[in-house]
């Protein structure tokens, strides 16, 4: 296990929470550009949230399948990372990274052996990997949605290729996520908010605390 555990506290949406996180130890936060979600910003607000961020920890903005304008115009902000959480297949991750000219996570739902095999095809296109839950059917759109997935499954996953883990991780679970599975780091949303979109204080120190203890 790569050490430190890599902490990345996704869907933070204001001054106050960015300061939140800074302050509890973690290593990255993410930002989401997808309307859908009850995390979106705006462009103009991604620009005031990485400005404040520089220098004091990676950032990463999450988009959803997104053309190649929009990958410009979030990269020009100049984020640490663009995270994909659509079905961007190898080719589409690749012709990103291209266009985007700074690191690309890619997220892979995982929901059975077959997705667990898919994982190789993106490791040589992609700086980081990171395993999610597979949305539920008739979900309107991607991620975990604070679901947790079998970490069995990823025992048949080559144990050279390094991953993050979401999906469901609460501060409650984090620690058992960590020492099962033994990503290379934890994401976590949803499992520290008090309601769709809220972040908490609290629950941000307390996962982090819980995961670091873990290691």
């Amino acid at each position: 296990m790569a050490d430190p555990l890599i902490i990345k506290i996704c869907g933070i949406k204001t001054l106050e929470m960015l300061d939140v996180a800074i302050d509890a130890g973690a290593d990255m936060v993410g930002f989401m550009h997808f309307v859908r979600s009850p995390r979106h910003v705006t462009i103009e607000r991604l620009g005031t949230l990485i400005s404040e961020a520089r220098g004091r920890i990676e950032t990463c903005v999450v988009l959803v399948n997104p053309d190649n304008s929009c990958v410009a115009e979030v990269a020009a902000l100049g984020p640490d990372w663009i995270q994909l959480h659509g079905p961007e297949t190898p080719h589409r991750v690749e012709a990103i990274r291209a266009v985007a000219g700074v690191e690309i996570m890619k997220v892979l739902p995982i929901g059975s052996a077959d997705d667990v095999t898919h994982v190789a095809s993106f490791v040589d296109v992609a700086d980081r990997i990171l395993l999610d839950a597979k949305p539920p059917k008739g979900a309107d759109r991607p991620g975990g949605l604070g679901e947790t997935f079998d970490w069995e499954l990823l025992k048949a996953l080559d144990p050279s290729i390094p991953f993050m883990l979401s999906g469901g991780l609460t501060p409650q679970t984090v620690a058992e996520a960590i020492k099962t599975v033994r990503p290379y780091g934890v994401d976590v949303s949803s499992g520290v908010e008090s309601a769709p979109g809220v972040k908490d204080k609290q629950l941000i120190e307390a996962f982090i605390r819980n995961a670091r203890s873990a290691v």
